[in-house]
């Protein structure tokens, strides 16, 4: 469907998923996921109708939000556009989803209007991230595949200090925690770049430090955190299809718990649970 936007000035184009049998009168769990141009690769429809098929996952809506051609500045942290002025209209697709999308869902496809769950890929994980951190009224979890954590308000020629991470610091300033639930996932090829030199890549570093952040807010491992670590994934669709099922019982299964083992086979996905503390 096409939904125009007076905030971000076009029509968004969203793919919407209703479960099987979808019925009017009835309130259904909600998840949104970014990206939404990518459902394919995803598999997310063969995933989501299988899963619900055999009961894995409760009944839902889906909605996945198409990027504009000017996703690097439309994705990011509604805050602050990152060192070199990406994400600088963040909060225009914030405000979109919030006041735009989320009522045309609940009034065509009868979605809950709390507790939604919001998800995605790279710079739409941050995004994901930062929406469900920033408005804990409206949605109570956020899946994060390979997440642009690293997002950060100087470059590294600049006097970069890992202290200029923005989804970090608004974590660690944060004066007050909502009941939040948070899913991660990397892989171990999702990129080379280890910009500290410690054998750790930068997409799981800036991970597993985030993990941190919201550990030292009272977040713990199991209850409220998920890690997921794919060996040998990469930073493309191919991985993060191979992780969504994990993500979406962990989301709205019936009855899963949120914990991840050394070792632990999920759903197919050749997988290294990091177990403990993030740091």
């Amino acid at each position: 469907m096409l939904l125009p936007s007076a905030f971000l000035s076009r029509e968004v184009t969203v793919t919407v998923l209703p479960p099987a049998g979808f019925d009017r009168t009835v309130t259904y769990p909600l998840v949104l996921f970014n990206d939404g141009q990518d459902f394919e690769a995803l598999r997310m429809v063969e995933t989501a109708a299988a899963l619900q098929s055999e009961e894995k996952i409760a009944p839902c809506v889906i909605a996945g939000i198409h990027a504009g051609e000017a996703r690097i500045y439309e994705y990011g942290t509604a805050c602050q556009p990152d060192y070199a002025g990406r994400g600088d209209r963040a909060g225009c697709t914030t405000s979109f989803i919030l006041k735009e999308l989320l009522p045309y869902l609940t009034g065509h496809y009868n979605t809950v209007t709390a507790g939604v769950a919001y998800a995605g890929c790279s710079l739409g994980g941050l995004m994901a991230l930062d929406a469900v951190w920033n408005h804990p009224e409206i949605f109570a979890q956020a899946g994060v595949f390979s997440g642009s954590l690293w997002w950060r308000q100087k470059g590294l020629e600049e006097g970069y200090a890992e202290t200029d991470r923005i989804m970090h610091r608004q974590i660690r300033n944060a004066g007050r925690t909502a009941p939040l639930r948070f899913w991660f996932q990397c892989g171990t090829r999702d990129e080379d770049d280890d910009r500290d030199s410690d054998g750790v890549i930068d997409s799981v570093q800036d991970t597993l430090e985030c993990i941190a952040e919201l550990e030292r807010k009272g977040y713990a491992w199991g209850r409220d955190i998920r890690y997921l670590e794919v060996k040998e994934g990469t930073h493309n669709p191919e991985t993060w299809a191979k992780a969504l099922p994990d993500f979406l019982e962990w989301a709205i299964g019936k009855g899963r718990e949120g914990l991840v083992y050394r070792g632990e086979e999920s759903h197919g996905v050749d997988a290294v649970g990091v177990v403990g503390k993030a740091g």
